[in-house]
């Protein structure tokens, strides 16, 4: 898995969180961001980010959750890391995401973000953004 070298630190104000979710994406494959809304999620995530998937985008957002109903696999392809971004929306993907990284012969990493997500097993890399980051 190759991963984005650099983080972009002329705009983007660079945060221990960097390099720690950099780390859980080659440990594990798929790590959950979760902590209060304007704490600084999305924005860290995109700086390793190839590819953002917004559920909640007003243009998309049913089409998204029919896709996560029908077909969640194809919302997962693509270039990575791929983000979701508010992916409690489609709860399938977790079971999806949790297949893919189990079976694959290779490293593929996701990140899933939410402002107020479901409980999650201790074995997948999380991450808590608290309001102070």
């Amino acid at each position: 898995m190759k991963l984005k070298r650099g983080f972009q630190c002329e705009k983007y104000k660079c945060r221990v969180a960097d390099e720690f979710l950099k780390h859980k994406l080659e440990e594990r494959g798929a790590v959950l961001i979760e902590g209060p809304k304007w704490c600084g999620k999305t924005t860290t995530a995109k700086q390793i980010a190839s590819i953002i998937l917004y559920m909640d985008d007003p243009e998309r957002r049913q089409q998204n959750l029919a896709m996560a109903e029908l077909s969640p696999k194809q919302l997962l392809k693509g270039a990575t890391p791929r983000l979701i971004d508010e992916w409690q929306l489609a709860p399938k993907l977790w079971d999806v995401i949790r297949f893919e990284v189990d079976h694959r012969g290779e490293m593929v990493p996701y990140i899933l973000m939410g402002a107020g997500t479901m409980p999650i097993a201790e074995t997948t890399g999380y991450m808590w953004f608290p309001s102070a980051l």
